[in-house]
């Protein structure tokens, strides 16, 4: 379902700034992870580089996460070696550069058999169908994680994986299902605001000069007389842009947006994946604050993760189409309850538990016959001619290797470019993530020197939601006050005012999905939305109709799409 075509009372600086110089050595289009941050990649070379996104940052497939950063353990399976290699690297890398939204995650999986797989998996591996559903059992499942040790271990800083007995299982997990033979547990990690990593990763961007512009709603709909048209989703009007290299970054759209610009390709052939939250005191308690990963009856890997006070649960495999909106569906949630019935017997669900539900599609390869969970999740580039330039389109790609992709892909265009790369992103702290205080004693100072004004409890919020890029809030809630929200105490007026004015806000539900968490933990009522709609009117210029329009809106998507059924009465106590 679209947005209302609302148009703020003033232009858009990020659009006016690529109409004004309708021209770039790159554009990227799309603005999920990938390419976000192939954008700041090429930024922080100096690159004259523009970035487009038909909808907000981090909207579509970016947005459908399992809020995992992980090795890809079960990409063994598939032989997909340097995949897992690149991902445990990757992941490692990223609780040192963004440690305020990265973070170690202990995972347990439940095994409930001792040899169970020791003939199936390697035909898995050699033919990669799935045949009859058979269980990896504790022998499987231990070769894999002595395997996935070797890979993952950074140096001996990540702990070794582990095994316990049923009596010792359950001892540290009693609501475990008590049929089980073992559990092993080893460590990976998670990131618990996956869009405002990515916004953060479109600053440091932005941050790089002038030499580099993005704007969302912003679509890429032709290619005609050697330029990108492009059309502001707000106002409607179009207009051409010009760049030596192109990149699809638009993830399982890319077929899609090639189409769009006279390219047709065959590249995709993404899978559905769907998640739903619950509210449910029992259910979070019994998962110990450990995911809970293992696999389900029909031999499809998935999880009970506890999430910002709610339990997420997921995901599926389904082949979909990506010119089809994604959307969870009842079958799903149904299929869900049966693998939190599986793990956790005595722990009752309801569907008056779920507070949100999400759908998405991966962007992987096309695939044929081959079944969706042995589909490669690596990463490839295509080059092929766009007028007189290049067109690199991205095929797949996950949250786990960004910062990599976003390096490969950089580098292409620079090779195309016949520019040298002069700084590497490898190492480099990630927005919020620079300066983060990670002991004990760093988080003293850190908290000593910003809490004198708003208090202890309210600077950790904030840099618990926005990194050490909380200074510069404080400071300014120090001057301006911190006045909290009647409808969402956790958040003050003036903290929602200056995200709209310096975070790209269009359409409120921008800041309900993506710039807050409210809407994915259940803190969503028509009195919020409509006093979100009236703040955010007075920052962006909106009429009083147009206010209306977009409380409507985000009703109708929060509704249909996500299944939240608004109270008015609703308010949200806490994150």
């Amino acid at each position: 379902m679209k947005q209302p075509a609302t148009q703020p009372g003033h232009q858009r600086a990020s659009v006016e700034s690529l109409r004004n110089r309708p021209s770039a050595r790159v554009l990227v289009i799309g603005g999920g992870i990938n390419g976000l941050a192939t954008f700041r990649d090429l930024a922080l070379q100096g690159v004259d580089v523009a970035l487009v996104e038909r909808g907000d940052y981090c909207s579509g497939a970016s947005a459908a996460s399992s809020h995992m950063i992980h090795g890809g353990i079960r990409y063994l399976e598939n032989g997909e070696f340097r995949l897992v290699k690149e991902s445990v690297a990757e992941r490692n890398g990223l609780l040192r550069i963004a440690p305020h939204y990265v973070k170690p995650l202990q995972t347990t999986v439940p095994i409930f058999s001792t040899f169970s797989g020791i003939v199936s998996a390697p035909l898995r591996f050699l033919t990669h169908k799935s045949g009859k559903p058979q269980e990896r059992g504790a022998l499987l499942i231990k070769v894999g994680l002595a395997l996935y040790d070797s890979f993952s271990r950074d140096g001996g800083t990540v702990p070794r994986h582990r095994f316990l007995g049923r009596k010792k299982a359950l001892a540290a997990l009693p609501q475990l299902n008590p049929d089980l033979k073992y559990t092993a547990t080893y460590f990976d990690a998670s990131v618990h605001d996956p869009e405002r990593l990515a916004l953060d990763v479109l600053r440091d961007g932005l941050d790089a000069g002038p030499h580099a512009r993005a704007a969302n709603y912003v679509e890429a709909v032709g290619f005609d007389g050697g330029a990108v048209l492009l059309r502001d989703g707000v106002s409607g009007e179009e207009f051409s842009f010009q760049a030596e290299v192109v990149i699809n970054a638009s993830g399982p759209w890319t077929d899609l947006t090639n189409t769009a610009l006279g390219q047709r390709s065959a590249l995709m052939g993404g899978t559905k994946g769907s998640h739903i939250v619950l509210d449910n005191p029992d259910l979070l308690a019994a998962t110990g604050g450990r995911e809970i990963f293992f696999e389900h009856n029909d031999g499809r890997i998935v999880l009970i993760y506890p999430l910002k006070g709610k339990v997420l649960v997921g995901t599926t495999d389904i082949d979909a189409d990506p010119a089809e909106p994604a959307v969870c569906t009842d079958d799903e949630v149904d299929y869900f309850f049966e693998l939190v019935k599986h793990v956790f017997p005595a722990v009752s669900v309801r569907r008056d538990d779920i507070v949100y539900r999400f759908s998405g599609i991966r962007p992987l390869p096309g695939h044929g016959d081959l079944e969706p969970g042995f589909v490669s999740r690596d990463y490839r580039i295509v080059p092929t001619a766009l007028g007189s330039g290049t067109m690199l389109s991205l095929v797949g790609g996950k949250w786990t290797t960004f910062r990599a992709l976003a390096e490969h892909l950089a580098t292409e265009a620079l090779d195309l470019l016949g520019a040298a790369r002069t700084v590497s992103t490898a190492g480099m702290p990630i927005g919020g993530g620079s300066g983060f205080p990670v002991t004990d004693a760093s988080m003293q100072v850190w908290v000593a020197d910003n809490s004198r004004e708003l208090g202890r409890a309210r600077a950790l919020q904030l840099l618990e939601r926005y990194g050490t890029r909380a200074t510069g809030l404080i400071e300014e809630l120090a001057e301006a006050g911190d006045d909290r929200l009647h409808n969402a105490p956790d958040y003050s007026v003036q903290e929602i005012a200056r995200l709209a004015r310096t975070e790209h806000v269009v359409h409120l539900l921008d800041v309900l999905q993506r710039r807050t968490s409210i809407a994915f933990t259940g803190g969503a009522s028509t009195a919020l939305l409509e006093e979100l709609a009236a703040l955010l009117a007075g920052v962006l210029g909106w009429t009083e109709q147009q206010a209306e329009n977009e409380v409507q809106a985000a009703s109708e998507i929060l509704r249909t799409v996500h299944g939240v059924q608004l109270n008015p009465r609703q308010v949200n106590a806490g994150m």
